[in-house]
């Protein structure tokens, strides 16, 4: 039996302390008082003092409110039974459904042992050609979608829980507007891919303490579902909120900042989330794709910085298109040599065109006179972006890599694409293209 303490110490913001010495870290906490209930997590040991955020806010809390430790952290459920729900970022039915308490598991568990990893092995297949053809996804990658309010990264998570070629999605919202949750929810429901999907959505009017939880909630059911042999395939936005509550509550806590107001913490928080991306040597995997919306459109802001360095590469949303260049994954070599044998010279060969394109109009702007392979170009570039750099394109790998040699064909001879004469004597299209 957990002692009971009836004393509160300090209330700031979400956060309490209790003189409890015997709490340990991340453990679970029932507050009662004449007002109300509400659970709370320990977020901080020091001095023979536990400090607590309150799930639902301070507001209303008296001192001598009653603590009780449960001596275990945060659980959720991991079962079937999750899949076509969506809960908030306690945990708690979002969707008027019934509350599930089958096969808990904890919160925030430690990353898996580098032994029960594998090298990643596997293409996770989108139908957006500026991933599978440029930017391939691995399974058990984790890549960032950089990018900047305004641009449609819903809408491209959307497509990718639609899309993905994956058994589980688990969406996790952070900071949501509530237009943005009904989005999700409705896109998902109207495309019958509910049934697949769990989903956990702090909104903006939500506790911010809250939106902490959310990224432990979605990988702690993805983590359960991969080690039962499925792949998944986590959906996260906006990871900024994310680090703006983190933020929130270290200066409630009166913690020393690092850059910019973050907590000095910033990176192993990120790290500890963004590492739970695996691959089980005889199950299932996790992979994650989260969008991080960069202050300013500035890269070097300490939450995309920090990101960059943990993860595997990073897509750039801008104007509303995946950008080439930038736009990198890391582990795509690992897949894209066994695809088909046309994919990483098409690859390559369509890039360097591209960016000779951009160059291109930069002589346009300035008012170069364009020689006839200028005018090539200009016609290449218009149907790179319209047919391929298009969020809106939804075509298998084999039929993106047959558009690449079309768009080609139209516009150049075979011995100005640079591409090995023998892939142009088999890939080539035969007559009007």
């Amino acid at each position: 039996m957990r002692k009971v303490y009836t004393r509160l110490e300090r209330i700031a913001g979400s956060v309490v302390a209790v003189a409890a010495g015997d709490a340990t870290y991340r453990e679970l906490a029932q507050l009662d008082w004449p007002g109300g209930t509400s659970l709370a997590q320990v977020v901080r040991l020091e001095g023979g003092r536990a400090y607590l955020q309150v799930f639902a806010g301070t507001r209303g809390l008296p001192t001598d409110a009653r603590v009780r430790f449960l001596g275990r952290p945060m659980r959720v459920a991991a079962s079937d039974a999750v899949l076509g729900r969506v809960f908030d970022g306690a945990g708690r039915p979002r969707d008027h459904g019934p509350v599930l308490d089958e096969d808990p598991v904890d919160l925030a568990g430690p990353s898996v042992n580098p032994v029960k990893r594998i090298i990643p092995r596997h293409m996770v297949r989108t139908g957006i050609p500026m991933i599978d053809v440029f930017n391939t996804l691995v399974e058990s990658q984790k890549l960032p979608i950089f990018s900047v309010p305004g641009e449609p990264y819903h809408e491209l998570l959307a497509r990718l829980a639609l899309q993905a070629e994956v058994d589980v999605i688990v969406l996790g919202g952070l900071g949501l507007k509530h237009d943005d949750y009904l989005y999700f929810r409705d896109t998902l429901e109207a495309a019958g891919a509910l049934a697949r999907t769990v989903a956990f959505i702090h909104t903006a009017a939500d506790p911010t303490v809250e939106c902490l939880l959310v990224p432990d909630l979605a990988l702690a059911v993805a983590e359960r579902f991969a080690l039962a042999g499925k792949r998944v395939l986590v959906l996260l936005s906006d990871m900024t909120n994310f680090a703006d509550a983190l933020k929130e509550v270290a200066i409630t806590m009166e913690q020393i900042p690092s850059n910019r107001g973050y907590p000095g913490d910033l990176y192993s928080q990120l790290a500890a989330r963004y590492e739970k991306a695996v691959d089980f040597d005889g199950a299932g995997s996790i992979t994650i794709l989260a969008v991080t919306t960069m202050p300013g459109d500035d890269v070097t802001h300490p939450v995309p910085d920090n990101t960059g360095y943990i993860t595997e590469g990073q897509l750039y949303l801008r104007g509303g298109r995946i950008e080439p260049f930038g736009s990198l994954s890391r582990l795509k070599q690992l897949v894209n040599g066994h695809t088909r044998d046309d994919h990483r010279p098409v690859m390559n060969a369509m890039i360097q065109l591209y960016a000779a394109y951009r160059e291109t109009l930069e002589k346009r702007s300035m008012g170069f006179r364009m020689s006839e392979w200028d005018e090539r170009l200009l016609r290449y570039g218009l149907g790179f972006e319209a047919r391929l750099m298009n969020l809106e394109i939804d075509l298998p790998l084999e039929r993106a890599l047959d558009a690449g040699w079309a768009l080609l064909a139209e516009c150049f001879e075979p011995a100005q694409t640079g591409l090995p004469t023998a892939l142009i004597e088999r890939f080539w299209p035969q007559g009007p293209a």
